[in-house]
């Protein structure tokens, strides 16, 4: 397929153009309680292609992108042509040149066990210790090798393969005539079975404590603790202000030199993109415009050091040498998760939803399941709410020295913001 477009874009009037194409090869299984109910061996080819149009002598540089499917004929691959670089001339945006270094990075084309992988997926889910009153209902396992093929007109080129899998499991759990569900969505590159098996206990842990939860009181404002997936949203927070895209939106104003929080009297972030991280989904070395990922700190003792962004955002603020971002390392704190669990906190482990907004600050989240811990009790609580704005809990958060990695993120294990505002529950 990406032989026949590139001899259709050189008849065709555009002035730039990249192309990826991905074939997904995987196997799929679909257990009811565990008994296979399904499962099947799948592979799907994609072509997506971006044309770049200069308008108005090469101030201005339109472009738009599409997919064109692997069965398409020559006379729907002109069409769909045709049709995008059309959008591209609707498109004025100041003129940004593409990559035109060529990659010197190996091809990373080693096979990927997708049976092997499969088989440690199935064995940890069947390993989870169940209960009369917490089991496992149903799963779902996708185990995917993923090869990557991108190239430009400039004549960058970069073929990649990598596994990524994902994981749907629901968990019930059931007391005195009252039943719940329990949802987990996991991703990873392949399984680390042991962070799974306890990721599935924590989820029959937090059933099991939902049955017996009270309303959340009303406890005004408080130390909340995080320590689940949910945290990602709050350090994406300082990840997505050193972008380039919002920098030329202006809608962050850190710049490079300066502290990111004002005043700071909490543990200090340090952040560093990483080229390759173990067990990642997105685990490859170059990005989707052919740039090369390099290990590189954005941010280092609290102190913004770097942006990253695309080519296009970057070029607008002055930066060559960059690239987008898969994998990211937010560095531990300077106390253990216990110490950064002292006295009086709320501690929420499930969300109806949770929310960080990147320009503003805010955070907003529902409360399903939370721990308070007050005098040296603890009470499960659920309902109500939490809201605050990271350019107030940013000054004095803390976090753990131990970190674990949800995905392409590894991040402090405990995190702790003062002073957030809790809602108790409707009566």
């Amino acid at each position: 397929m990406i032989e026949r477009i590139k001899t259709k874009l050189e008849t065709l009037d555009c002035d730039a153009w990249e192309l990826t194409e991905a074939n997904r090869r995987g196997w799929e299984f679909y257990f009811i309680r565990h008994r296979l109910d399904q499962n099947r061996a799948v592979e799907v080819k994609s072509c997506s292609v971006k044309l770049f149009k200069e308008l108005e002598d090469g101030r201005y540089l339109g472009s738009a992108s599409g997919t064109i499917p692997p069965t398409a004929s020559d006379e729907e691959i002109d069409e769909r042509l045709a049709s995008i670089l059309y959008q591209a001339g609707l498109v004025k945006n100041p003129y940004y040149t593409l990559h035109d270094t060529p990659v010197d990075i190996p091809a990373k084309t080693d096979a990927v066990d997708v049976a092997g992988i499969a088989e440690n997926f199935i064995r940890a889910v069947r390993g989870v210790a169940e209960t009369e009153s917490e089991d496992i209902n149903s799963y779902e396992i996708f185990v995917n090798s993923i090869t990557r093929h991108t190239l430009n007109s400039n004549g960058v080129e970069y073929t990649c393969t990598y596994p990524s899998c994902t994981l749907d499991l629901v968990v019930n759990a059931r007391q005195e005539g009252h039943e719940i569900e329990v949802y987990r969505f996991f991703t990873s590159g392949t399984c680390d079975a042991d962070a799974l098996k306890e990721d599935i206990a924590a989820a029959m842990q937090c059933g099991r404590d939902r049955l017996k939860a009270v309303p959340t009181p009303a406890v005004g404002s408080v130390d909340v603790v995080f320590s689940t997936a949910d945290a990602v949203s709050i350090y994406d927070y300082f990840l997505e202000r050193m972008s380039a895209g919002m920098k030329v939106h202006k809608m962050s104003d850190w710049e490079i030199g300066n502290p990111v929080v004002e005043h700071a009297q909490g543990d200090r972030i340090s952040l560093e993109v990483l080229s390759s991280l173990e067990n990642s989904s997105m685990n490859y070395p170059v990005d989707a415009e052919g740039a090369p990922i390099r290990d590189r700190w954005l941010i280092r003792d609290g102190v913004a050091e770097s942006y990253y962004g695309s080519r296009q955002f970057s070029q607008y603020i002055g930066l060559e040498n960059t690239s987008l971002v898969n994998n990211v390392r937010f560095s531990g704190g300077s106390a253990s998760a216990e110490e950064v669990r002292s006295g009086d906190y709320l501690e929420i482990v499930e969300f109806s939803d949770f929310q960080v907004d990147s320009m503003s600050g805010d955070i907003a989240g529902e409360i399903r399941v939370a721990y308070w811990h007050h005098d040296g009790e603890i009470t499960v609580v659920s309902g109500g709410s939490v809201s605050g704005n990271m350019l107030d809990a940013a000054r004095s958060m803390r976090f753990s020295r131990e970190t674990r990695q949800y995905d392409t993120h590894v991040i402090p294990a405990v995190t702790r913001l003062q002073g957030l505002r809790i809602t108790a529950a409707a009566q």
